[in-house]
Parts: structure tokens; sequence; C-alpha cells
């Protein structure tokens, strides 16, 4: 199956343009990490602390009278948010003046008082204390960190550590640039969105891997070609490869953000937008760094494989 017939697309000399736009979105995914950490972006519960809980009831339910009847029981800071499919109502308040333990409970009692005709059940009840969310938080960035470093040492094993580097700034770029998105659209960061971010690392790096491979398997074939026709020519073999192989995840993704249901939906959309920016970052960020760390701007010397 191929897409996309063979192509002679100049992607080494257009990184000047990709670069610019990868660093607007790095310098974004920045300002989003620094409020994450300071606590001034839109957290979630696993992270700030706070309660989780989900309740279903027989019949619709108005999600403004529910959020009045909140307020004036002080649950002003309450998030609801309505699932479509079960008369089901999701509702996650954050630090309160309230015992940990009551804030279940006091939604239960107010709904009771308030909806007598409506019959509900509790689905689900969590809490996360404030320090087991700044816990997670910093382990949270232990992982991201850990990950890249585990990508620099096996690329730089199976490759060449200038590949190594190439491999680590795009995946990064992908982990920043979906830092960026969820702060510019005011996203809550939570567990599942730390879920994401690490699985676009991996997807990124099979992508970007792929990518490689056949530059160095063309590098061994023609010694004396410029470097960036052999970085050109080896992007565009492996094009419809990359387009056909991105698409079926995306399709795939795009299903979880639409049939997914509520819970999953923030996941589902961080993958969506994960596919389609660690694609970019495999064709237009990897192979243009590793082309620009090069000693020779002409040619390129490689060493035979053992």
């Amino acid at each position: 199956m191929q897409l996309i017939k063979k192509t002679n697309i100049d992607f080494i000399g257009k990184r000047k343009i990709s670069f610019v736009i990868s660093a607007i979105l790095a310098i974004v995914g920045i300002v989003g990490i620094v409020q994450i950490a300071r606590n001034a972006a839109n957290m979630g519960i696993d992270f700030s602390g706070g309660t989780s809980v989900q309740f279903s009831f027989s019949q619709p339910v108005s999600i403004e009278k529910a959020r009045n009847v909140l307020a004036q029981n002080n649950l002003k800071e309450a998030n609801l948010q309505e699932v479509k499919e079960g008369n089901k109502l999701l509702i996650k308040v954050g630090k309160t003046t309230l015992a940990t333990g009551k804030v279940a409970e006091t939604i239960t009692e107010v709904f009771k008082k308030e909806f007598p005709e409506n019959a509900f059940v509790v689905e689900s009840s969590s809490e996360i204390g404030p320090s087991i969310g700044d816990k997670l938080k910093k382990d949270t960035l232990v992982a991201v960190g850990l990950s890249l470093l585990g990508i620099i040492i096996y690329i730089a094993w199976r490759f060449d550590l200038k590949f190594g580097i190439g491999a680590t700034i795009a995946t990064l770029h992908d982990v920043l640039a979906m830092f960026a998105v969820f702060y510019v659209m005011n996203k809550e960061i939570n567990l599942l969105f730390i879920t994401a971010v690490l699985t676009i690392a991996g997807y990124s790096l099979t992508d970007t891997v792929v990518v490689f491979d056949r530059i160095r398997e063309n590098l061994h074939k023609s010694l004396s070609e410029p470097m960036a026709d052999v970085f050109n020519r080896s992007i565009n073999e492996v094009l419809s490869r990359t387009v056909i192989t991105s698409l079926t995840t995306f399709l795939a993704a795009v299903s979880l953000f639409l049939f997914g249901g509520e819970v999953i939906h923030d996941f589902a959309f961080a993958l969506v937008v994960g596919v389609v920016v660690a694609t970019y970052s495999s064709i237009f960020i990897a192979s243009p760094i590793v082309a620009g760390l090069e000693s020779r701007p002409g040619k390129i010397k490689v060493q035979e494989e053992k």
C-alpha cells in the first residue's frame, strides 16, 4: 500500500522554517511547565490534591442547577462535567475547608436534599492529598527526564551519538509541544495526560528510528554523495510508510476521542495532538539536527559496521 508515490522533497532545505515553528512550540511548552511547577496552570486533583466523585442519576440533571446548589453549600470551586451517556455527572473538587473524606459525603447529602425525586448512585469516589499530589508531580518530572536519558543512550548505542542527540531533541520537542497545547487551551494536567506524553515519546522514538535506519543504510551505500542529498532521499523513501503508520494511529486516537467517553476525552485528545507532532518531528526535526551536527557540510564519513 503506497498512499504517496515517489517524492523528491527538500526536507533539509526547509529546516530553518521548521526550527522556527518548533522553537515557538518549545518556548510555550517551557512556560507551561514552569506554570505547572508553580501550580498556576489547570492542575488536576492528581497533582493539586482534592476529591473526584461520579454520580449516576435515574433522570437527566441540569448541570447549571447542580453547580448552583453546590455553590450555595460552600462548594463554589467544584468543577462539574456532564457525561452525556447514562445521566452521569463527574464532580472534581480541589482543596477545600472541609475535612478529608467529607467532600464526597457532603455532595451526596446536598444532592439528596436538592434532587429528592431523582434517584442516584455514587459510581466512584477518590481522594488525593496535597502531599501525594506534590510527590506525583516530582515523580512525573523524574519519569520524563529518565525516559529522555534512556532515549539518547539507546540511540547513541544503536546508531551514533549525533543520532542520539537528534532523537532526544525531537522527542523533547514533542513533549514540550503537548504541554504547550494543553497549557494554551487550559486543559487539565493530570496523570492521564502524563501517560499520553510518555506514550507519544515512545511512539516518536519508534518513528524516528525507522527514518534513521534508512539514513544509515544509504550513508553506507553513498559515501561520496552530498550529505543533504542522502538525508533527503532517505526521508523521501520512508515518507509513505511514515504517513500510513501515523494515519493508522491517528484514526485510532480520533476514535477514542469521539467515542471513548468523557473520562478519557482529554487523554485521547493528547494522543491525537501527539501523533501529529511526533510525525512532524521525525521528518522535520530529528534528521535535520543530525545533518547539522555533521562536521563536514558537503559529505559524510561513515564508520563501517563491525
